[in-house]
């Protein structure tokens, strides 16, 4: 009787070491594999890992010394720039969002930084080259009549996103009512300075879509200007809206680019002949 007792105890004690690893290796096997190990989020297994985030705005733009650059990008700047005008001299500075100098910059087209500066009217336009005197420090001199301005400071920051927005100034005594002067199409895109004539071939002028702009010299050849055949700057007729364009390639004056609005639009086209660089002004209207 008492090994018959015994036995029983034994059998029902293997019964339940046996139930009990069944279930548990039934439970792993519920679970598929590519889930085994995750972190439980609410109502489901999260599996997701964040992919690393592409710097957008203006430094993605530059990942070229082709192409467009300052009117496209989305992203937030994070660089604040800033320019002070007096006694003839322009000194900017770089900093980012938490008042650090901005330091790292990369050459884009043989120099760290471009200054465009245009009126009010989009009258007098003019490209500086800021020497740095500092951890985001730069300045220029040079001479404006009296008058209402924006500055353009175009940089490529080697690891902070940036968007090139139109910064005011002014300098002496302003007008008590300024009128915004209304920019006209022009009838023929022929422009002559210095006896030296460039004439704008233009593809079909419609927002949203790819634009290419052709530049005929007429005969004179381009000299090598900041590593390219040339430059082309775009701003919208408010003034807000800025594009820097470089040739499609390193032999024409082929320029390709695009407008996300309709409206006139001014171009400034930069080319050096025989030793000295020219601004061949055009306004487009785009469609």
């Amino acid at each position: 009787m008492k090994k018959w007792a015994i036995s029983a105890v034994v059998y029902l004690f293997i019964v339940i070491v046996g139930y009990n690893v069944y279930v548990n290796w039934a439970g792993k096997e519920a679970v598929p594999a590519h889930e085994q190990g995750a972190a439980y989020n609410g109502d489901k297994v999260d599996t997701h890992e964040e992919e690393p985030h592409e710097q957008g705005g203006h430094g993605a733009a530059h990942d070229d010394q082709h192409g467009d650059h300052g009117g496209h990008g989305t992203a937030e700047s994070e660089v604040i720039a800033n320019i002070d005008v007096s006694n003839k001299e322009m000194n900017i500075s770089l900093q980012d969002q938490q008042g650090n100098a901005v330091e790292e910059l990369e050459v884009n087209h043989e120099k760290l930084l471009h200054l465009i500066v245009v009126d009010d009217h989009l009258e007098t336009y003019v490209h500086l080259h800021p020497e740095q005197i500092g951890p985001g420090e730069f300045k220029i001199n040079h001479s404006l009549p009296d008058g209402s301005y924006k500055a353009f400071i175009d940089i490529k920051p080697k690891s902070l996103s940036y968007a090139v927005t139109p910064i005011s100034f002014a300098i002496g005594d302003q007008e008590k009512e300024h009128a915004h002067p209304q920019l006209t199409a022009d009838a023929v895109f022929e422009q002559k300075v210095d006896d030296y004539k460039v004439t704008l071939n233009l593809s079909e002028l419609k927002a949203g879509q790819d634009v290419t702009l052709t530049f005929d010299l007429h005969g004179k050849q381009p000299e090598p200007y900041l590593g390219a055949q040339g430059h082309v700057v775009i701003l919208d007729e408010s003034g807000e809206k800025y594009l820097h364009v470089h040739p499609a390639n390193n032999k024409d004056t082929i320029f390709e680019t695009s407008f996300d609005e309709p409206g006139l639009y001014k171009i400034w086209a930069e080319f050096k002949q025989d030793g000295a660089v020219r601004a061949f002004p055009f306004v487009v209207e785009v469609q």
